[in-house]
């Protein structure tokens, strides 16, 4: 008799408490209509509802014209620059751009040399775990998901600091600058430990470099003999500054504002922010992208064959394909249609890499279905706004161009978001107001106590 396991064994009484929860799920979805609740906090036109204020980004999708808001070509601004103009002015050779970054949405403005040197230095500085964190906390109870183990030692970190609900501005400067400086140890060990131990791969723990960048120093620690080429670097250091911050709406900067709106501390809203990202319909949207494509690259007998491409695609809409659930990965956002800026942004620096690589085979297939998606989108469904491809159609194949397990995708998301999020959690706490607090329309019945029955 096989025993059983309390943390993870579903039981009969279970299953039938579970069926009891389905039949009493009885909101009917056209109540939403009904009292015009924004199930998704978004209408039709992909418009936001407004929650609240902020300066650190602006995500701008729309123009008006004679009075009337039509679709635009996407921007992203970070206190006021876009982000085009920030990633075009950043030297080839230049491999801190996302902490150059970090320093303008924490502090309002760029930094001058110096102070981006002293900043570096900050980080460097705090990038150093407690005495025996990994392997009391880390490698002693592995998880097969990054973002779990994330979120752990995120929450674990919170007994090792002596101001840790004290949530004054330098404090909680202090916390989130460690934070950032971690995420990416926190991230690469965890994932090395549930290798070695589940997989029996070899362990290898590579202490950070002072003088290298965030993006370098993933790849050093990350890989066996540390080795990258300033193109990795100069990628993956674009990939975090366009991964980084999305304005105060998207579902984990929205949990970050709404979670430091009680009062809490740091570790706690970050976890929680973490646990927002960790979402499919979130921060895994790149590793379904890339699944996709394989799924594609299996099915294609010729990768430049635009028919057969497209005849693929409309087996996706149709839910004949992949995980037959009608959707192209990576194409389409909730507030761009026209473009999104930073897909824009980032196909070059794929473009650049494939070529480095000798995947342009590969490259030429993306660019293709960049190109063919949404004229199949068009003829299957009946559409609201434009579609185009968002930033996580390339992240997936730049990352597994770096030779990123698809284990620390969505961490490595993570790791750049950490910085947007200190940012709003810096902003709502220094604008303090009350407690944000949703409102929810009661649409059940009011019951008799002694008899059960429903009254009017």
């Amino acid at each position: 008799m096989n025993k059983r396991n309390p943390y993870s064994d579903i039981t009969e009484p279970l299953l039938n408490y579970a069926k009891q929860i389905e039949n009493n799920a009885t909101i009917s979805p056209s109540l939403y209509s009904d009292f015009d609740v924004k199930r998704g906090l978004r209408d039709l036109n992909g418009k936001g509802v407004l929650v609240g204020l902020t300066e650190i980004s602006d995500v701008n999708a729309t123009k008006i014209i004679d009075g009337k808001t039509i679709p635009c070509e996407g921007n992203l601004y970070y206190r006021g620059y876009n982000v085009k103009d920030i990633v075009a002015n950043l030297p080839d050779n230049f491999h801190f751009g996302f902490e150059k970054c970090t320093f303008l949405l924490i502090f309002g403005r760029f930094p001058d040399d110096k102070e981006l040197k002293d900043f570096c230095e900050l980080l460097s500085y705090y990038r150093s775990l407690p005495t025996s964190f990994v392997r009391d906390i880390i490698m002693k109870a592995p998880s097969k998901d990054m973002m779990n183990t994330l979120a752990r030692s995120v929450l674990t970190l919170y007994s090792y600091d002596d101001r840790a609900d004290d949530t004054s501005i330098p404090n909680v400067l202090r916390q989130c600058i460690q934070l950032i400086s971690l995420f990416p140890l926190l991230s690469i060990y965890g994932y090395q430990a549930y290798k070695h131990y589940h997989d029996g791969a070899s362990l290898f723990i590579h202490p950070p470099k002072d003088e290298y960048s965030t993006s370098e120093n993933i790849l050093h620690i990350l890989r066996a003999d540390s080795k990258f080429s300033p193109l990795e670097a100069k990628l993956l250091d674009i990939a975090l500054i366009l991964h980084m911050e999305h304005g105060g709406g998207n579902n984990s900067t929205f949990t970050t504002h709404l979670i430091s709106s009680s009062g809490t501390d740091t570790y706690s809203t970050i976890a929680a922010s973490l646990g927002s990202l960790k979402g499919p319909k979130h921060g895994g949207a790149n590793i379904k992208v890339v699944k996709m494509f394989e799924d594609m690259k299996d099915h294609l007998n010729d990768w430049s064959d635009e028919d057969e491409i497209k005849n693929y695609l409309h087996k996706l809409l149709n839910g004949e394909a992949f995980d037959n659930a009608g959707l192209i990965y990576g194409m389409g956002h909730a507030i761009y249609s026209v473009s999104d800026p930073r897909a824009i942004l980032f196909r070059e620096f794929v473009k650049r890499l494939s070529e480095e690589k000798g995947q342009q085979k590969e490259f030429a297939l993306y660019s293709a279905v960049e190109r063919l998606a949404p004229q199949v989108i068009s003829e299957n469904r009946k559409m609201y706004k434009g579609v185009s491809p968002n930033v996580d159609f390339y992240s997936g194949f730049a990352y597994s161009m770096l030779n990123l397990p698809v284990e620390l995708y969505t961490p490595m998301f993570a790791i750049a978001r950490i910085s947007g999020w200190s940012a709003h959690r810096i902003e709502e706490l220094s604008y303090p107001g009350k407690i944000m607090r949703p409102a929810y329309k009661y649409v059940g019945k009011h019951r008799n106590y002694a008899s059960g029955e429903f009254t009017d």
